[in-house]
């Protein structure tokens, strides 16, 4: 037990920190994220790729097992001084981190001679609260647009003849028809949609719909005094209280959302690329699945969010130009292409790699990945930049899924909790 305790605290580097260059010249870049068993795979396959491209240069590599504990144990590492050099941070916390002023500002770094992604390489809506007042403090590491995978069987059994991204394509992929579908499944004692309750629900069902953004550009939440907006969420809040939408977070373990999908007992599941890994386990990866954009009421096409994860690089960091090499080169379209290349589980956040998506022409409109995440948009920067409000506000709102309030009170709560925690 020793051996292996010992052995375990060697690979996660503990809290050892940065690197340093040795008296031979060769530098040592330390770099950590959270990861499933395969990503971390793929991962330590990019590093020993990288490191043969780059003798001179040895890259430690940090995984951590879980999402949880991951963003207070570097965060405490960074006050200590002995975070890593390169590392990856979340959607819902790279505000915060860039708050803390402990993170390398890289838009100079970005526009110089020795880098491989320039800001202009990335598509802009994917930042979020990585950007701020015109500098960069981390860069989108890929990218997973919400889109709605629906399953053509569980749509049959239903009676709904016509298909979601075939519709779509012609412009008439509305509201109406959305809505009309998941009654029909519902009616059949089926699930209609199910959705993750975190930012990228509530805010693309109001963008798709054609809501103001629900802060202005001042960062106050403005959501709370817009009737259409009001409206909007009483819409989708009795939408789940029927049960014909369904918080995928709340189902049992027994009947998860991943397992009613496979069994054709919904028609709808709103989630990002790597669902293809979920029916490739479950053998069930065919052409009953496809995937389709959000609708709207006029059938055209709308942003909706886009889920990513940044890579950030540490401000203090003794190896600048060793760790900006391998930062710059991750991030690539080369970097992105090999570790999402062969059913990867995310779509490229730079131009230039989109080939990845397209290769195995699966789902058969796998386009609809690209031109959702071209158009998309990241948590809003306001909400993003404040530890925790974006949880706060999500489970505001499972209030309202669950009947317990309306919609103006979950909208005014939401405003109080933005004003209180901003303040904070």
């Amino acid at each position: 037990m020793l051996a292996l305790g010992a052995g375990l605290a060697a690979c996660s580097g503990g809290n050892s920190g940065g690197g340093s260059v040795g008296a031979d010249g060769k530098a040592t870049v330390v770099w950590s994220t959270w990861g499933s068993a395969d990503e971390l795979t793929r991962y330590k396959e990019f590093n020993k790729e990288f490191m043969e491209r780059h003798p001179d240069i040895t890259v430690k590599f940090q995984p951590v097992a879980g999402y949880g504990d991951y963003h207070s144990k570097l965060l405490a590492q960074l006050t200590s001084n002995t975070a890593p050099d390169v590392f990856y941070v979340g959607d819902d916390m790279v505000g915060q981190f860039v708050d803390s002023k402990r993170l390398m500002p890289m838009k100079k770094l970005m526009e110089s001679d020795a880098s491989e992604t320039k800001p202009d390489d990335f598509f802009p809506g994917l930042f979020g609260a990585a950007e701020k007042d015109g500098e960069y403090y981390a860069a989108p590491n890929d990218s997973n647009p919400d889109v709605l995978w629906y399953d053509k069987e569980a749509l049959k059994a239903a009676g709904v003849t016509e298909d979601p991204a075939t519709l779509a394509e012609s412009g008439e992929w509305t509201t109406d028809k959305f809505l009309e579908m998941n009654e029909k499944l519902h009616d059949a004692g089926l699930i209609g949609s199910m959705y993750w309750n975190y930012w990228a629900t509530h805010w693309s069902w109001l963008k798709s719909q054609g809501a103001e953004d629900p802060y202005n550009e001042a960062g106050e939440f403005t959501a709370n005094k817009d009737d259409k907006t009001v409206e909007l969420m009483q819409q989708l809040g009795d939408l789940f209280q029927s049960k014909t939408f369904v918080v995928a977070d709340t189902m049992p373990e027994t009947a998860g959302a991943d397992s009613q999908f496979v069994t054709h007992k919904a028609g709808f599941f709103v989630q990002g690329r790597y669902t293809i890994g979920s029916l490739e386990a479950a053998d069930v990866k065919n052409d009953s699945y496809d995937i389709v954009r959000w609708p709207t009421p006029d059938g055209e096409a709308a942003p909706t969010g886009v889920a990513t994860s940044f890579l950030a690089m540490n401000g203090k960091t003794k190896v600048k130009d060793a760790a900006f090499t391998f930062w710059t080169e991750y991030l690539s379209a080369e970097g992105q292409t090999f570790r999402l290349q062969g059913g990867g589980n995310a779509v490229p956040s730079i131009k230039g790699a989109d080939d990845v998506v397209l290769e195995e022409d699966y789902p058969a409109h796998a386009q609809t990945f690209l031109d959702m995440r071209d158009i998309g948009f990241e948590d809003y920067a306001a909400e993003a930049r404040v530890p925790g409000l974006p949880v706060a506000i999500a489970e505001e709102f499972q209030k309202l899924y669950e009947g317990k309030e309306d919609a103006q009170t979950a909208l005014d709560n939401a405003a109080e909790l933005v004003k209180k925690r901003s303040a904070e």
